[in-house]
């Protein structure tokens, strides 16, 4: 079984018009002391109106939805203290009633003076599942079957239409925003572990990223852990949603270490095509149609989305979830993505409705019983 965790990055928000406010030094302070929150669970982020959290590493998909639901309640609660809530969206839907500023770190600033305009606009919070694989030839191995799937993963898990109070008519307007970065988008093909050290070390010596902290990928190795890393995912809204992307994330990851071993065709789309695809997936989510990274076809998302299934079940079975996230992804399904949801409330009630089904949804009654 390969081991899970799972950060994800909340906007904290006026709970009486969901707009952004500059309060994460004060929440964070009172989340450090709460018997619900362990240490370092919950720290700054790139602005001031975020905060990023990480579950401990897992090895059943059940117990990250306990610990992603405990972690949350234990952060809303610190931000009730200071008159704000903890929002699980992809980009905030409104614009803040004040500058909200950048988190007074060197690395955070150095970021700023390198394209200000570019960090005013990152509002923007995703969701990055890491899975375990020890060996770094099998890593390299796993992240290139990955990454035919990345597109998908972006358009299924699209939590981001509106930005500044309008309708982006993006599904996921973070995929858009994130991906002016200089490395950024999906990621390379690589051909061993050697050549992704090399690639590395070449970026950095040109000088184009200050670290591999910068290598903003939809997937990539961790420079801290022996994991593959998959970032292609806004913020869900629900921490049940955000166990299912991990349970598939973790099907896929498990499968293409298989096809790897077994020597297995794999899909593998060419750059500029696979760059397409997630601009397309990032405007119609799973309203009308994908590119098939098995045919290189535009199909009905949903066609599209069961290829998927099929790549990652081999995976979903060595992992003992195939019943797990079948389940998860049925009442999903039914419920439509964060932006098909949040597109309705929006139509059904204005702001006032928007904010009112994202408070209540980040805190949604999570999977199971606590995590103590």
């Amino acid at each position: 079984m390969l081991s899970l965790g799972v950060e994800e990055e909340y906007l904290l928000v006026d709970p009486r018009d969901c707009a952004p406010v500059p309060r994460a030094a004060e929440v964070l302070a009172t989340a450090g002391s709460a018997p619900a929150l362990r240490e370092q669970e919950a720290q700054h982020e790139l602005l001031r109106a975020q905060v990023e959290t990480a579950t401990p590493v897992c090895g059943e998909l059940a117990e990250v939805g306990r610990h992603l639901a405990r972690v949350r309640a234990g952060l809303s609660a610190a931000a009730a203290r200071h008159g704000c809530r903890v929002v699980a969206v992809g980009a905030a839907p409104f614009e803040a009633d004040e500058p909200v500023g950048v988190t007074d770190s060197e690395r955070y600033r150095r970021a700023e003076r390198q394209a200000p305009l570019l960090v005013d606009d990152l509002l923007l919070n995703g969701m990055h599942v890491h899975v375990g694989v020890a060996d770094e030839e099998e890593r390299v191995a796993v992240l290139n079957r990955l990454r035919p799937w990345l597109p998908v993963l972006v358009a299924m898990a699209a939590n981001s239409p509106f930005r500044g109070g309008v309708d982006s008519r993006f599904a996921s307007w973070r995929t858009v925003g994130f991906d002016r970065w200089a490395v950024s988008g999906p990621p390379p093909h690589f051909a061993d572990a050697a050549d992704h050290r090399a690639r590395l070390r070449a970026l950095e010596e040109a000088e184009v990223i200050a670290d591999r902290g910068q290598l903003y990928w939809h997937a990539r190795l961790s420079a801290r852990y022996p994991t593959v890393e998959v970032r292609a995912a806004d913020v869900q809204l629900t921490a049940t949603d955000a166990e299912l992307f991990a349970g598939v994330v973790r099907g896929l990851a498990a499968a293409g270490l298989l096809a790897a071993r077994a020597g297995r065709r794999w899909p593998a789309p060419h750059g500029e095509l696979l760059s397409a695809m997630t601009w397309h997936a990032a405007r119609t989510g799973l309203a009308g149609s994908l590119v098939s990274p098995v045919t290189g076809r535009a199909r009905p998302a949903a066609e599209v989305v069961d290829e998927l299934w099929e790549h990652a079940a081999p995976g979903l079975a060595a992992a003992g979830d195939t019943e797990l996230v079948a389940g998860l992804w049925h009442d999903f399904a039914r419920e439509g993505n964060g932006a098909e949801r949040q597109r309705r409330w929006f139509a059904a009630g204005g702001r006032p409705g928007l904010t009112e089904g994202l408070l209540a949804s980040t805190m949604a009654p999570g999977p199971g019983s606590p995590v103590g």
